[in-house]
């Protein structure tokens, strides 16, 4: 991905964050295993250290946001702590939503600085000033 590719890395991201809630619905009933649901958060931890490389490269901060891999681990291991069943997901679904939506509000408030930046850098480019 090129350095700076702040759409590519977010898709990517949202990607896997609807993967994640796919493995653990899996999870729950006995289809997929904690090694999937790990892989997955490997994933997106390495998505989302993208993102926070994409958005640097436009001088855009995220440190409002870089707590969310751990508070995710956190309740990832607590529900995986349990005997796979819905009810044991229907338990931590709720927190690692709030989680995924810090992650997406954290990422909305910076598109339109983003969006400016970039169209300003496009406006200020040599083939655009002839």
């Amino acid at each position: 991905m090129p350095q700076g590719d702040v759409p590519n890395a977010v898709h990517k991201l949202l990607e896997s964050t609807k993967r994640l809630q796919d493995i653990l619905q899996e999870w729950s009933l006995g289809r997929a295993d904690e090694v999937e649901v790990s892989d997955v958060y490997v994933q997106i931890g390495t998505e989302f250290n993208a993102i926070i490389t994409a958005f640097a490269y436009h001088q855009i901060d995220l440190s409002d946001i870089h707590s969310v891999p751990q508070e995710m681990r956190t309740v990832l291991e607590q529900c995986l702590a349990e005997e796979p069943s819905p009810e044991a997901l229907a338990q931590f679904m709720p927190e690692l939503k709030t989680i995924l939506i810090k992650l997406l509000r954290g990422l909305q408030t910076r598109q339109d600085t983003w969006q400016a930046r970039t169209s300003m850098a496009a406006s200020n480019s040599p083939r655009n000033s002839r």
